[in-house]
């Protein structure tokens, strides 16, 4: 089968959420390590991934730095993340690869994800980002151009549009090197915000794209018949952190979807996984599962994790 695997932040940092240099290559020497076991058993395999501890790295780089130099748009720190954890990963799965005997190639690509340049959220920003400061640091990025707002005791913070994906610009590059028999790393971080301008020129835009959603879009312009979610738990859960808590493990997209109107998954959470895997089935795929990392394999043949069917 084609999967499509959208690793989260747990498979790129170390367990305590470091994300040093050294703990983001152990942690994807252990992703590879059961992303291998997916390619052995003979699946065509696209992977995606989360981003948020390494933009926010560049973030604090470009506070402390602003003075000095011009902060780094949101859009370049995506196309930096994507190619350096692409680098990582690609790295990390021929090593696996190796390790079982198996020849596969694989490849990286910095993917652009195309939304509304009239989404709201250019106008209006919502989506906070990065870390705390005082005003008079803040100050220094506003100077620049940002939009940060006063949090309170807290300090203030930097908030941005989160518009919705629409199309990942890159998908055809994307398919041609799998039906290669490459294995894909894209679409990193829900890809690089882009909008389209009345030319029909693309560019860059500040902005943060859900991860979850645009691999639901792009595993279905890639005709993926499984997509897996790996996060950080084993199942979806109802009452979640409650004596009430119930974890589902197959569950049909329309249950799935009532559950997430009663307001059962958090917005900034898992909700948006269990849209994208909402989003995935009714589109035509096959299943789809959240899962942990250790059980991607068993997730891809429905046995392990909350697997969305029709």
């Amino acid at each position: 089968m084609r999967v499509l695997v959208a690793l989260g932040g747990n498979a790129m940092t170390s367990p305590d959420g470091a994300a040093r240099p050294g703990d983001q290559i152990a942690a994807v020497t252990v992703a590879m390590q059961k992303v291998a076991d997916l390619i052995a058993a003979g699946h065509e395999v696209v992977l995606t991934h989360g981003n948020g501890p390494q933009v926010g790295n560049l973030l604090v780089k470009n506070e402390l730095a602003a003075a000095v130099v011009p902060p780094v748009p949101l859009d370049w720190c995506g196309a930096q993340t994507q190619a350096t954890i692409g680098f990582i990963v690609v790295n990390a799965l021929e090593r696996a690869l190796t390790q079982r005997g198996v020849r596969r190639p694989a490849a990286a690509i910095v993917t652009r994800t195309l939304v509304d340049g009239d989404d709201p959220g250019f106008t209006s920003p919502t989506k906070p980002v990065g870390r705390y400061l005082s005003r008079e640091e803040a100050q220094v990025l506003v100077d620049h151009g940002e939009v940060w707002q006063d949090r309170g005791e807290r300090g203030w913070r930097r908030v941005v549009a989160s518009p919705e994906p629409l199309e990942v610009l890159d998908a055809a590059a994307a398919r041609a090197l799998v039906d290669a028999g490459y294995v894909v790393v894209a679409a990193g971080g829900g890809g690089i915000p882009c909008v389209r301008d009345d030319d029909g020129s693309v560019r860059g835009v500040e902005a943060v794209i859900d991860k979850d959603l645009t691999a639901a879009l792009f595993a279905r312009s890639l005709d993926a018949d499984v997509l897996v979610i790996a996060t950080d738990v084993a199942h979806v859960a109802t009452a979640w952190g409650t004596d009430d808590q119930r974890e589902l493990g197959a569950v049909c997209v329309g249950e799935l979807r009532g559950l997430a109107a009663a307001g059962e998954f958090a917005s900034g959470s898992m909700g948006p996984k269990v849209e994208a895997v909402c989003r995935f089935v009714e589109a035509g795929g096959r299943r789809a599962a959240i899962c942990s990392l250790d059980d991607i394999a068993a997730a891809v043949a429905g046995d392990a994790g909350t697997v969305v069917g029709r």
